[in-house]
């Protein structure tokens, strides 16, 4: 059975279809390459918390996308720190995105071992996931943007909020690891 196309869905592949525009706006050989890519990484931003209230509202939740919409955030955040690392490769800014990408692994793993538990729900999104993510998504903007803006130096305040999401990351992957902690099985092989 195919799963069903909605508003919300279609607002969660539209952030998936946004990666290669990011991407290849980036490396556009234009004055406007960088301004066009956060531009639509902003758009494709909007689309993450437009298709949770669109689901919520018009009653279009579905276990489908309760799946894809962070496979596609995982996706767009991914390929904004590769582009910023290979744009910028001093060693604070690669260690952020290596710390940002190896938390969405782990607790990407992290929820599919408590769902073969039967208890995902303990590892649900917490609030601090929340604001990780609007920090996430408003600090990649801004570097992805690069250029001063009004005098204000963009690239700069995003490696800011960038390191505040990396230290959200950091406390919220702790506090669903502490969530999951007693349903481990003590001996169990670590295969």
């Amino acid at each position: 059975m195919y799963p069903q196309f909605n508003t919300a869905t279609a607002l969660t592949w539209f952030r998936i279809a946004a990666i290669p525009l990011v991407a290849i706006a980036f490396y556009w050989s234009s004055p406007w390459a960088r301004p066009a890519a956060a531009a639509i990484f902003i758009l494709a931003a909007i689309t993450d918390w437009l298709d949770g209230y669109v689901a919520r509202r018009l009653e279009q939740t579905s276990q489908f996308g309760a799946f894809l919409d962070p496979v596609a955030d995982k996706l767009i955040v991914s390929t904004a720190l590769i582009l910023i690392v290979q744009s910028d490769p001093r060693v604070p800014i690669a260690a952020l995105a290596a710390i940002i990408i190896g938390r969405e692994i782990a607790v990407s793993a992290l929820r599919e071992w408590m769902a073969g538990l039967g208890t995902r729900h303990r590892v649900a999104v917490s609030g601090y996931g929340k604001l990780k993510t609007i920090m996430q998504m408003t600090g990649l903007s801004c570097m992805l943007y690069a250029a001063p803006l009004m005098g204000l130096p963009i690239y700069e305040v995003g490696v800011v909020f960038l390191v505040f999401a990396a230290g959200l990351t950091l406390w919220s992957m702790f506090g669903y690891v502490r969530a999951a902690w007693p349903d481990r099985q003590e001996g169990a092989p670590l295969s």
